[in-house]
């Protein structure tokens, strides 16, 4: 496939144009200053902001999926919607956040007293994202939650998908690496089996 990555740069994004090149697509990667991605075979990087709507539209435009991995307090989900449409690109794929999965019926991890406060702005941000994207009816949307500690890692191929339920291992730690993260991701992306949904993925 021919994939265009928003946030190509960072921590995860960096991780999904591994496996998708891994897999043999192709990769435009988007970020603000490309500078830090290589140049090799099946990899165009472009310097777009994701708030330059015209841009973004310009750069994905052709590509048969667009996978969002940019922080949700730096964006609103019309930032990265309205260009897709102008671009007539249907499937996206967003890097998602904890915050939002449910520890007890109608209870968010986000909601706990002692969750962090230095992750709330970008949980909350996370939260209004996906309540906004399922109003979306026109795009096929993919949101992907990974576990409570997001960290890098192995790729260990082992690994769980859940719902909408934060996934916790025996031993009560509930964590994913970047890398089995970056599988769920390409792998919902080459069989979708979650289009209009949530999905958690963890150890």
């Amino acid at each position: 496939m021919n994939i265009a990555i928003i946030g190509a740069s960072g921590n995860v994004g960096s991780r999904i144009l591994e496996e998708a090149l891994r897999r043999g697509h192709s990769v435009t990667a988007l970020a603000r200053n490309t500078a830090g991605i290589a140049a090799r075979a099946g990899v165009t990087a472009k310097n777009v902001d994701v708030l330059d709507s015209a841009a973004l539209s310009a750069a994905v435009r052709g590509h048969d999926a667009v996978i969002s991995s940019g922080r949700f307090a730096a964006f609103k989900s019309a930032d990265v919607l309205g260009p897709l449409k102008q671009a007539g690109v249907k499937r996206l794929l967003v890097v998602g956040g904890a915050g939002s999965l449910e520890i007890a019926p109608g209870k968010a991890l986000l909601d706990l007293p002692d969750f962090p406060a230095e992750y709330k702005p970008e949980a909350s941000a996370g939260r209004v994202f996906l309540e906004e994207l399922r109003n979306e009816k026109e795009l096929d949307w993919t949101f992907i939650s990974p576990s409570a500690l997001f960290v890098p890692g192995e790729r260990t191929t082992t690994f769980r998908l859940g719902k909408d339920a934060l996934l916790t291992a025996a031993d009560g730690k509930s964590w994913i690496s970047y890398e089995d993260y970056a599988i769920a991701l390409l792998d919902e992306l080459e069989q979708p089996k979650h289009i209009r949904q949530r999905f958690t993925v963890g150890y």
